[in-house]
């Protein structure tokens, strides 16, 4: 008898904007942006946290970046 592992269980979109204290344009906005969702046969969305969390880690580099950027360019007009 050999023991497969289960496939991590699939959240809906409130599921997830219930666990990032989000609102629904957000994570819209993420799926947009490349967050990974798997399509159900009925065109129902679904998320694995997993990947979910995994692909939050690799954009929060590139989003700390981003916004210290649009900091200095603000302060900048400020000064100018």
């Amino acid at each position: 008898m050999s023991i497969t592992a289960l496939p991590a269980p699939l959240l809906k979109q409130r599921d997830v904007q219930e666990h990032y204290g989000v609102s629904d344009w957000t994570v819209n906005q993420w799926v947009r942006n490349g967050c990974p969702v798997e399509y159900l046969p009925n065109g129902h969305r679904r998320f694995n946290l997993a990947e979910v969390r995994a692909w939050m880690a690799e954009q929060a580099p590139a989003g700390r970046e981003q916004r210290r950027r649009q900091s200095e360019h603000a302060l900048s007009q400020r000064s100018a």
